[in-house]
């Protein structure tokens, strides 16, 4: 083995440290996880057998990453306990579906809320936006030790007002997306520039409201609510970034719009859109909006229609 250079054993002391941090911090070294009577690994072993359906030994030891005889421990001191039950699979005398009983979903029920509860506590502590940094590294860490696995989590999604910083976020995303998407050149940065500037200068936060979306804590989309007269709310700037699209992220921006346009005492809601924009618009068309107007234009160097929609709210 080549020896480790000073900077791979700063590296590896750093993971150590870590890892002796998180366990210390959620109370791993306990002998007993959270006062429950049941160590780490069992608590694991009654939470995946209590979300998944009866399994063989063989597939849960395959799903924890657990010797076999460790885990053939653990199955018969619940078994004895009756906890778990097994039924033999037909035509197969060698294996046995093992599945939680009503007995361990009961013993199991408060493990799960006191491990809630103490993540509760923990976010609890925290910002909003530093739960969202929070979250986004424990992702990045997820898929950077384990890249081959399918994740089946879906990602944590959160809207939230804007803050320092967004407006520039706003204004280079709406120009890197249409520019590449649609080829649309620098004028639209100056427009979106100056729209984002405007907001910040006239901002009336009765009757006016960006929206910010995150996903696994990065920004990845953005709506705004502005006033166009004292009973018409104008729609602007929703964005979605391609890698949070799909994930029916405009359409809860956009019924954020509605609905706090109506309780700010709007009476109608308008927006202007281009037609090529189709994913744009079919949102519009399933939130109510109609088609109300259309004129050609040539702006941010390309030739378009523009679209005026509107709803009643």
């Amino acid at each position: 083995m080549t020896a480790a250079s000073q900077e791979d054993e700063e590296r590896i002391a750093a993971v150590r440290r870590f890892t002796r941090f998180y366990t210390r911090h959620i109370g791993l070294l306990q002998e007993e996880l959270l006062h429950s009577g049941f160590s780490l690994a069992e608590a694991r072993v009654l939470y995946e057998l209590a979300h998944r359906p009866p399994m063989t030994a063989t597939a849960l030891a395959a799903a924890l990453n657990l010797d076999a005889g460790y885990l053939s421990r653990i199955l018969r001191r619940f078994g004895d306990t009756g906890l778990v039950s097994k039924k033999r699979i037909p035509n197969d005398g060698r294996q046995s579906l093992i599945s939680i009983t009503p007995k361990g979903r009961k013993a199991f029920a408060p493990l799960n809320r006191s491990s809630h509860d103490q993540v509760a506590a923990m976010l609890a502590r925290l910002s909003a936006s530093e739960q969202s940094r929070l979250l986004g590294a424990m992702r990045t860490v997820e898929e950077l030790l384990q890249p081959s696995a399918p994740d089946a989590r879906p990602p944590v999604l959160l809207l939230r007002p804007h803050r320092a910083g967004d407006m520039g976020w706003v204004t280079s995303a709406n120009a890197e997306i249409y520019a590449r998407e649609y080829g649309w050149d620098l004028s639209y940065e100056a427009l979106v520039a100056k729209i984002t500037a405007e907001f910040i200068e006239n901002f009336d936060a009765r009757r006016e409201r960006c929206w910010i979306a995150e996903m696994d804590g990065e920004r990845v989309g953005s709506v705004f609510v502005v006033r166009k007269t004292d009973a018409i709310a104008k729609l602007r700037l929703l964005i979605i970034d391609p890698k949070a699209r799909g994930l029916g992220l405009g359409k809860r921006l956009v019924d954020e719009c509605l609905r706090f346009a109506k309780e700010a005492g709007y009476s109608s809601m308008t927006l202007w859109t281009q037609s090529i924009l189709t994913a744009a618009r079919a949102i519009y068309a399933r939130a109510g909006f109609t088609l109300v107007a259309e004129e050609p234009h040539h702006s941010f160097g390309a030739d378009l229609i523009g679209e005026t929609w509107e709803r009643a709210l």
